[in-house]
């Protein structure tokens, strides 16, 4: 039985927004195990194209493929996680209690609930309610849901948001960690990555 390779293709993508083109003929792919940096200006399209990765709108052209299959035609929604430039926690909820919905909704990862919050440094923060975390401690928490569940394909939006330089070397590991058990990654930044061990490839909309 042949192994299946794991990867997410762009065709000739193209996107218009009031009248405007934002990108077309955009192509590019990536494979397990690396990372795709989408860098821009401000207004160059770059949250458009996230969301057409993500299902939130359609690309206005072109076609998105996952494992060489149109994504609604594969198990994409299910290997892919979104993490956007909000953090998307529940604030009247405890931190524990925000990972619990996540993992209900999702097949169980890597680590547990408790595993995931002793890694990005919230385990003494488990009954805390989340509005009374600092506004890095809420980006950790958003980010400890991708290590529970099992989601091969991470898409971020600007993650080092709110966070501080011990923060900052934490997401990284982190992401370092899931290229090398196959994982791959597609994200905005506007921070300088720095993942030496990971086959980092660049997109640059203009």
């Amino acid at each position: 039985m042949r192994k299946q390779t794991f990867s997410l293709q762009g065709v000739d993508l193209s996107c218009i927004r009031d009248d405007r083109v934002l990108f077309e003929g955009l192509s590019f792919e990536l494979r397990a195990g690396q990372v795709l940096l989408l860098e821009g200006k401000n207004a160059s399209g770059k949250t458009s194209l996230l969301r057409i990765l993500c299902g939130f709108r359609e690309a206005d052209a072109g076609q998105i493929k996952w494992c060489g299959e149109a994504i609604n035609d594969s198990d994409y929604y299910v290997d892919m996680a979104y993490v956007g430039h909000l953090d998307g926690v529940k604030k009247e909820l405890t931190v524990i209690e925000n990972l619990k919905v996540s993992l209900a909704l999702s097949q169980a990862g890597q680590y547990s609930i408790q595993q995931a919050l002793v890694k990005v440094h919230l385990d003494d923060f488990d009954d805390a309610l989340v509005q009374t975390l600092s506004a890095g401690q809420k980006r950790r928490l958003s980010l400890a849901r991708l290590l529970i569940t099992n989601k091969r394909l991470w898409i971020l939006d600007e993650p080092f948001t709110s966070l501080d330089t011990a923060g900052i070397i934490l997401i990284e590991t982190l992401m370092t960690e899931h290229c090398a058990s196959g994982g791959m990654i597609f994200l905005t930044s506007h921070h300088d990555l720095h993942l030496p061990d990971v086959d980092v490839h660049r997109i640059l909309l203009s």
